[in-house]
């Protein structure tokens, strides 16, 4: 019986350059961290948390591997700064992965929503993802093709469960984050000429600092954790493995995919 090669299936985004926002914290910090691991440079922005993006720089490899950038990002003028300043240090951008976003955590009813709760939430969550991907897809199209043939670039939007089955009480974030699904949809088709694919990953619950509130409380994360057939909410490390898949080889002839990543959530009524 010959013998195989049991070193088991490489992962690689070597030579690559990533952005990845809202990298500091949770899903994106598991994503920086995990796209390291994986041979690429990451940039990644954070808003406020100073210690713990810098502290991930540094253990990441410093500046010259991994680069911690603050940039608000509630317009498409400042997703477009973090798209500049990452390709300006780097010199080239493969992949992006717009993570960032808010969820109010207390309940808005529709008929009371404030203009300044909807436009923030538009503005973090939509309108800079616009700002992201304008950037990213312009220096993507600048780049030259693989020799192999290869893909040009990845994009990689993170929308959620509440975007296809919609959340009572928090309209403005199912609003923004089905937005992102319908721009997965209609950008693959649009780059595919270009070698540039867009796919989505759909979380569902996964225990940040952004739910704790929500998943510590004994009433809410009993409703939570009941309509989840897994019976728990997800680790960011599980929703970090995911995205990088759509940005490798492997994922080549993949795009304008949901990656639905939720326990089985988004089957439950």
């Amino acid at each position: 019986m010959s013998q195989t090669n049991s070193s088991g299936v490489a992962l690689s985004l070597a030579g690559r350059v990533a952005l990845v926002t809202g990298g500091s914290r949770g899903i994106g910090a598991a994503t920086v961290r995990l796209f390291r691991q994986a041979g690429a440079r990451v940039a990644f922005s954070y808003r406020s948390a100073s210690a713990q993006a810098l502290a991930l720089q540094d253990e990441l490899g410093g500046p010259e591997f991994c680069l911690a950038i603050r940039q608000e990002l509630a317009s498409a003028a400042e997703g477009g700064s973090l798209v500049a300043a990452a390709v300006a240090h780097f010199g080239q951008l493969d992949c992006l992965v717009v993570n960032h976003g808010v969820w109010p955590p207390h309940d808005a009813p529709i008929g009371s929503m404030t203009d300044a709760q909807w436009a923030t939430t538009v503005g973090i969550n939509l309108d800079s993802a616009f700002g992201l991907i304008r950037g990213a897809v312009a220096q993507m199209q600048k780049q030259p093709a693989p020799a192999d043939g290869g893909t040009r670039g990845h994009i990689v939007l993170i929308s959620s469960t509440a975007a296809q089955r919609g959340e009572a009480f928090h309209a403005d974030y199912a609003a923004t984050k089905g937005a992102l699904i319908s721009m997965t949809k209609g950008l693959s088709t649009e780059l595919a000429g270009d070698g540039i694919r867009v796919n989505c990953v759909a979380p569902g619950w996964v225990h940040t600092e952004m739910t704790e509130s929500t998943l510590n409380d004994p009433i809410s994360s009993k409703k939570v954790f009941g309509a989840i057939p897994l019976g728990r909410v997800a680790t960011p490390e599980e929703i970090a493995g995911p995205i990088l898949f759509l940005c490798t080889p492997l994922a080549g002839f993949v795009t304008g995919e949901v990656f639905n990543v939720n326990g089985g959530a988004v089957l439950v009524g």
